[in-house]
């Protein structure tokens, strides 16, 4: 069966990344296989509900998460609207479909001193991959910027006149971010050491390998991973931690609530609100010391 119109739908309509859309494919493609050795369905157009079910079953019986489950099947929820909307089907043999309960994640960020251990072990860099590393964890703390879209900065994006930057977010959003002086001095002195490096094939993207290309995922993991080794003894080391970390450190110092959701890029309050835990909880520990009566 071809996914070529749902494809086209995501990317245009939707607006999805490159990644999701990979995700989202596989799904479909995993369940069709299921469908088709299970049941022998050569199209999973024609399933019902409780086809769908059995393939929950034995997701969950082969280990998988349930987060990881919900995750597919909202892609299968995704599809079928999708089939909905243009005709295909009558009926959304998951219309009634309720994800399976998860528990909630919790995300430890870094504490202050951490990041500030860190950058002091990068204080010292003088050399291309030094302050490259060092910009890296800069931005991701002082923007909250995702990794996808740290990745994907160009030096047109970088405004030192209006000392900001662009991100392209989500679904192909813009968004203006303020720059801290700090970091604006990080990227001149990053810059020059960048135009040194011979055959440069990305020359419109920030961040480079030492080979001229443009960083991929898997390297942005590893740097954060491998300074904050050294500092923190947290379990979770992430580029994600890092953006964590700025939107509970802004809260913890009173930043309005849906100034921080529009810096994080997000669509709705509930998603900034999962920040919100820490700060609720240093809030308590104030209040413990602090009220008279207690």
């Amino acid at each position: 069966m071809s996914f070529f119109a749902f494809t086209d739908y995501l990317q245009l309509e939707k607006k999805y990344s490159a990644h999701t859309v990979t995700a989202y494919l596989k799904d479909l493609i995993d369940f069709q296989k299921f469908a088709s050795e299970e049941y022998q369905y050569s199209e999973i157009v024609d399933v019902n509900y409780s086809i769908v079910r059995s393939w929950i079953v034995s997701l969950v019986d082969s280990g998988i998460s349930n987060r990881t489950v919900n995750r597919k099947i909202s892609s299968l929820k995704t599809y079928y609207k999708f089939l909905l909307k243009t005709g295909q089907i009558e009926i959304n043999p998951l219309a009634k479909h309720k994800a399976l309960k998860t528990s909630k994640k919790i995300q430890v960020p870094f504490s202050e001193i951490e990041i500030e251990n860190v950058m002091e072990l990068l204080q010292s860099e003088n050399t291309f991959e030094g302050l490259r590393d060092r910009l890296i964890v800069e931005l991701f703390y002082s923007t909250g910027i995702r990794r996808a879209e740290l990745i994907n900065v160009k030096l047109n994006d970088v405004s030192f006149a209006q000392k900001t930057i662009k991100v392209l977010g989500k679904r192909n959003k813009e968004r203006i971010i303020p720059l801290l002086p700090a970091v604006l001095n990080t990227i001149n002195g990053y810059l020059p050491f960048r135009e040194r490096l011979e055959n440069i094939k990305d020359p419109d993207y920030l961040f480079l390998t030492q080979k001229g290309v443009k960083i991929y995922e898997t390297l942005v993991y590893r740097i954060i991973n491998s300074y904050f080794s050294k500092t923190s003894e947290k379990v979770k080391k992430s580029p994600h931690i890092l953006r964590h970390s700025f939107a509970t450190h802004l809260l913890n110092e009173g930043a309005d609530i849906n100034a921080v959701k529009e810096l994080l890029g997000h669509s709705s309050l509930a998603s900034t609100q999962v920040y919100t835990q820490n700060s609720i909880a240093k809030l308590k520990e104030v209040y413990k010391n602090s009220h008279p009566r207690n």
